[in-house]
């Protein structure tokens, strides 16, 4: 399949800087949600770059490396639990993917986003359900995004052992569950997530 098509798209009609946009952990009930913004060259494609979530760890962390080591511009960024149950998940990944855009070194030409949404940005944009899947850019981003909350998650684990954020990164495991009845929330809970437990 034809990762290219979008952005060949773009470049035929002049545009040099492609961004790429993720996210990932908008459903779990503890830890960040990370958002990463890249601009991969397009003449030396990376072979493997797809969906992150189809990819094993170990894969997804050489290509995070292939990917930090080639892209014209990255950034990552992450919004707390705190201000996800303030403004909403919704609101917070639209925050951080524009927070990550607005961080790149380089001013993008388009911004391609992954899933449906629109962003208060002020660059021409255009989200692609399943991007991550279908477009070059928004999978590179896709993989630097995982590897990065799965690396924050596991420091959380070091803090909070009995949570198993090791494993579950976040996400409502029966272990993670049964550890917020009997120990209850961590500062790295989503409040807004855990209502039936508090």
């Amino acid at each position: 399949m034809d990762k290219l098509v979008y952005e060949r798209e773009l470049l035929e009609k002049g545009c040099k800087y492609i961004c790429g946009v993720d996210e990932v952990g908008r459903g779990p009930l503890a830890g960040p949600v990370v958002c990463a913004a890249v601009i991969m060259p397009l003449d030396d494609i990376i072979e493997g770059v797809d969906d992150s979530k189809k990819l094993t760890a170990k894969k997804r962390e050489i290509l995070s490396e292939k990917i930090l080591e080639k892209a014209v511009a990255c950034h990552i960024c992450r919004i707390e639990p705190q201000i996800i149950d303030e403004i909403n998940i919704l609101q917070a990944t639209r925050l951080c993917m524009k927070n990550a855009i607005e961080g790149l070194k380089i001013t993008p030409d388009f911004v391609l986003t992954d899933g449906n949404m629109t962003l208060d940005i002020s660059i021409p944009q255009r989200s692609i359900v399943k991007g991550d899947a279908l477009s070059y850019s928004i999978g590179a981003a896709s993989i630097v995004a995982k590897v990065y909350r799965d690396k924050i998650m596991k420091e959380l684990a070091e803090t909070y052992p009995q949570y198993g954020f090791d494993t579950n990164v976040g996400y409502g495991s029966k272990k993670h569950i049964e550890a917020i009845k009997e120990c209850g929330l961590t500062p790295v809970h989503r409040r807004s997530f855990t209502k039936r437990w508090q």
